[in-house]
């Protein structure tokens, strides 16, 4: 097992306010030919992170896909995954998720004690991150999957609630999702309301198909974006949001200093 030099480089990150973005690999979703020009345009992007998993993985390889990155990227990639197949030592570190909420016990521990041992084996860095799945206009696969209820959209206490009780249960990140083709993104409001309220960094993702989206969800307090769906229909989507980060990252640079 790796040491936490992905997530202490993701806390330094965020204690000096710099953004981060990554994007999301479903191996479902791939083949060769067009995941090469998408590892290309992140290459050449200020992308850092690839994620890779989904859902379900029925038809895609993640082994395969992981290993295809690796080989053709120095960027970190981290696994997001959905069930307890979903791990791949091509990967530098995995998200070790608990749905927390839901009230699934195998989604909050189940798949976990499955997951552990078979992590164990490998050199993957472990990340403890609180998972939250938010209604955003559509029942996602994760929701369906999971067979949970989503947090309402427009709720934002209970989401601020329950990332706080997960970072006093010891998760380290905080993942707030509106799930694979959400309808719209999670609200500025339960973002900023939940960044208030954690010390941790905050990943946010689902529905983001704009770099003004992108923007608002940063300003409301995201340290992390992550995108997925949009950037398979629209590759220049990933372009678009690295500018923007970069240009965010600058003008707070300029009011630090």
């Amino acid at each position: 097992m790796k040491d936490n030099s992905i997530y202490q480089s993701i806390l330094k990150n965020t204690s000096n306010g710099v953004k981060m973005f990554g994007v999301l690999i479903d191996p479902d979703k791939q083949n060769v030919r067009e995941l090469i020009k998408t590892i290309n345009v992140c290459n050449e992007a200020d992308v850092d992170y690839f994620f890779v998993g989904g859902s379900i993985i029925t038809q895609g390889d993640m082994n395969k896909t992981t290993r295809l990155i690796k080989e053709n990227s120095s960027k970190p990639i981290i696994i997001f995954p959905g069930n307890p197949d979903q791990i791949s030592d091509y990967a530098d570190a995995i998200l070790f998720l608990s749905l927390i909420s839901g009230r699934n016990p195998e989604f909050l521990i189940g798949h976990q004690v499955t997951a552990a041992p078979l992590i164990k084996k490998t050199n993957l860095e472990v990340i403890p991150t609180g998972y939250l799945l938010v209604d955003c206009g559509t029942t996602t696969t994760a929701i369906y999957v999971s067979d949970t209820n989503p947090i309402p959209h427009n709720n934002a206490e209970i989401a601020a609630n329950t990332a706080l009780a997960g970072e006093y249960l010891g998760l380290k990140l905080t993942y707030i999702d509106g799930g694979s083709g959400a309808k719209k993104c999670i609200s500025t409001t339960m973002i900023s309301k939940t960044r208030s309220a954690l010390n941790g960094p905050l990943i946010i993702g689902g529905g983001i198909r704009t770099p003004q989206a992108a923007h608002e969800i940063y300003k409301a307090g995201a340290d992390i974006i992550i995108v997925g769906n949009g950037a398979e229909e629209n590759r220049n989507l990933i372009v678009e949001i690295a500018k923007m980060k970069r240009e965010f990252n600058s003008i707070k640079d300029t009011e630090i200093h």
